[in-house]
Order: structure tokens, then C-alpha cells, then sequence
């Protein structure tokens, strides 16, 4: 277990579909537990496979809240509804953020570690992340959606009011 390498824009892999997991074993539960280790270490919110080297459709997601860890192994959107518009960040753009328009409300059908498929809902900055990072999986980036470049002063007043 460890900490990996943040890949960075422009590496070829952040812009790539990935590929479904077809094996769900120790070595996919490990690279999970350094998905995580890695997310916390560079203090994210989510963190998708590319972004540490790996092409493949796996995710994870920790608000640090009751949800606890999302694992998302070849997530699929079902549903998304309503929209929001609020600043996004990504471990591969360090120092940029940017406000981006997503769907208020996502519904996820996924995998976990084990290869049992769940179902989640989530609203307002959950449903944000869990879209990021779905997004990475199908070569999208934040940067694409970014209706407008914050800078580190505009980021602080966020939230505050």
C-alpha cells in the first residue's frame, strides 16, 4: 500500500475512455486502498485511475462525511436532474479551479471492491464529485466545463457567506 504519483495535464491518459474492470481480486482492492491513500495524502475529495496511471473505469469519492468512501468500479449514470453551478478543482491541475455546471442530482449504478453492483443517489456537492470523477473515467476533464477561472482570492469568499 502507498501513495502514487499524481499524473498531470497534459499526460495522455487524463484525456482517454478507460477500460471496464473485468477482475475484481487483491491487487484491485489494493490499488483501491492506494486510490485513497493517495486522495487524502494530496488532501481531494475524489481521485479516478488516470490520475495515478491506471487506464481503467475505477473511482473513489470521501466528503469525509456519513457516506464514508465511495467505491465506483465501471460506474454508469441512470438519472441526473436540476442543476448547480459552483468551483471545482482537480489533483491533476494543482492551482486551478474554475466554477463548472453540473446536475444537482445524480443516480449512480456501480461495482464495489468485491464485484457486487449498488445503486447510489446523490444531490448538490456529492453529486459534483461523483460527476468529476465519472468523467475522468470517460477522458473528460473539468477544464472542458469551466464557465469561468477563479482565482485564489474569489475561491476563499466561497462558501463564506
Amino acid at each position: 500500500m502507498g501513495v502514487r504519483k499524481i499524473v498531470t495535464y497534459p499526460a495522455e491518459i487524463l484525456e482517454q475512455p478507460c477500460e471496464p474492470v473485468t477482475v475484481f481480486d487483491k491487487k484491485l482492492a489494493r490499488f483501491l486502498d492506494d486510490m485513497y491513500e493517495t486522495m487524502i495524502e494530496f488532501d481531494g475529495v475524489g481521485l479516478a485511475a488516470p490520475q495515478v496511471g491506471l487506464n481503467k473505469q475505477i473511482a473513489i469519492v470521501d466528503l469525509d462525511d456519513e457516506e464514508g468512501t465511495i467505491e465506483l468500479i465501471n460506474p454508469e449514470i441512470v438519472k441526473v436532474a436540476g442543476e448547480q453551478i459552483g468551483p471545482e478543482g482537480c489533483l491533476s491541475f494543482p492551482g486551478l479551479f474554475g466554477e463548472v455546471a453540473r446536475p444537482f442530482f445524480v443516480k449512480v449504478k456501480a461495482f464495489d471492491r468485491k464485484g457486487k453492483q449498488y445503486t447510489i443517489e446523490a444531490d448538490d456537492f456529492l453529486a459534483r464529485a461523483l460527476l468529476h470523477e465519472i468523467d475522468h473515467l470517460h477522458g473528460i476533464l473539468f477544464t472542458s466545463k469551466i464557465t469561468k477561472v477563479l482565482s485564489e482570492d474569489e475561491l476563499e469568499g466561497v462558501g463564506d457567506e
